[in-house]
């Protein structure tokens, strides 16, 4: 099972490293299928859109709403995260080299979302890179039976992960590249 997982800060640094790592991976030929995320402010607005692409070139998804200025529940569309999901796994079971997806979140966490894409990468010995804050982590690792391997936050180490998950096609490889082995 190889599972890379990137924890890269705050303010959608995440995002842009794995969108970046995307871009780069499809101009060397990779097969991709998964999901990046953007972050758009809105003119006086306080928090910001949310939008996904779904890889390899597929659509982009807004899967936020606005609620308002005073809304205080939960702003993510759970219809436009199942349609981003569904189209993921139509992208997955189309072949690809590797999944990559913008985060586990705590929908993942929860057992929804993404989860069962990334379950069925994994049983296909497909590799996963996704993206972690330390709120998950502990869900993540219970998910991966802490075999997830956490890369540091440069496309550099993200694309030199991917080219040895790629040459070892499925074999472990001992966590080379991991900034903190687990498991």
């Amino acid at each position: 099972m190889e599972i890379g997982y990137v924890m890269a800060g705050s303010g959608g640094e995440t995002d842009a490293l794995l969108a970046r790592t995307a871009r780069t991976l499809a101009a060397r030929g990779a097969r991709l299928a998964g999901a990046v995320q953007t972050n758009t402010t809105r003119p006086g607005a306080s928090k910001c859109d949310m939008d996904i692409r779904i890889l390899p070139e597929g659509a982009v998804i807004r899967i936020s709403q606005n609620l308002g200025a005073g809304a205080r529940g939960c702003r993510l569309d759970m219809a436009a995260l199942e349609q981003a999901v569904g189209l993921v796994a139509s992208a997955l079971a189309a072949g690809a080299d590797l999944l990559i997806l913008n985060k586990f979140g705590k929908h993942e966490a929860a057992g929804r979302g993404f989860r069962p894409v990334i379950a069925e990468a994994v049983a296909r010995g497909i590799p996963v890179l996704t993206g972690l804050n330390a709120l998950n982590r502990p869900a993540f690792l219970t998910f991966t039976g802490g075999a997830g391997c956490r890369l540091g936050a440069t496309e550099e180490a993200l694309l030199a992960w991917t080219s040895r998950v790629e040459r070892s096609a499925g074999r472990c490889q001992s966590n080379l590249g991991c900034v903190d082995a687990v498991g």
